[in-house]
């Protein structure tokens, strides 16, 4: 990954994401949170800090009649109350078309994330992919297999697949969740749902 821009000192960051890690409370939940039957998951049993899971089923990305990314070496970030992030090796991305821009967030537990535009003939969507080239690695979560692995917003693509099902975007559009039917919740992201 050429041309990025700069992220933040490790130890700088760590000093900053640690009040935020510490401030989550376990406590707050919804009141009513859906059933999770067999082969189902719910995001209310997904751990916090994050974990790596495989993906259930090959991964692929799709816009403007192009497949952008297809894999079946995808791995997934599963944590309380999110929808699973998908993050495909770039080896099984069309690279050529992502280009990163200034956009840099912070994960209190992954580290710093640098976003990509969708650049194709004739159309550039912003922001419709991120990665974390350097993760932060402190908890022992292995974070660092994902070093440069890409995650798209499924809201700001044509559509994402798991095996053969089209999924939805988490809800609220800030967040790259992949919403399929064997996901129970509710899962945070409309308002009302911060301290989730």
């Amino acid at each position: 990954m050429n041309d990025l821009p700069p992220l933040p000192d490790k130890d700088w960051l760590l000093a900053r994401v640690g009040p935020s890690r510490a401030a989550w409370d376990r406590s707050q939940r919804p009141a009513q949170i859906e059933p999770a039957g067999p082969g189902e998951e719910s995001v209310w049993d997904y751990p916090r800090p994050p974990e790596l899971r495989p993906a259930p089923g090959r991964a692929r990305v799709v816009h403007g009649g192009c497949e952008i990314a297809s894999s079946d070496r995808a791995l997934r970030i599963v944590e309380t109350a999110g929808a699973p992030v998908y993050l495909l090796p770039p080896e099984d991305v069309r690279m050529d078309l992502l280009v990163p821009n200034d956009h840099v967030t912070v994960c209190e537990w992954k580290g710093a994330a640098v976003h990509f535009d969708l650049v194709m003939p004739g159309a550039r969507v912003a922001d419709a992919a991120f990665a974390y080239p350097d993760p932060l690695d402190d908890l022992g979560q292995g974070y660092g297999r994902i070093a440069g692995w890409i995650a798209f917003y499924p809201a700001r693509v044509d559509a994402c697949f798991v095996g053969d099902e089209q999924v939805r975007p988490q809800p609220g559009g800030y967040y790259a969740g992949w919403v399929t039917d064997a996901i129970k919740g509710p899962i945070k992201g409309d308002p009302g749902t911060e301290g989730w």
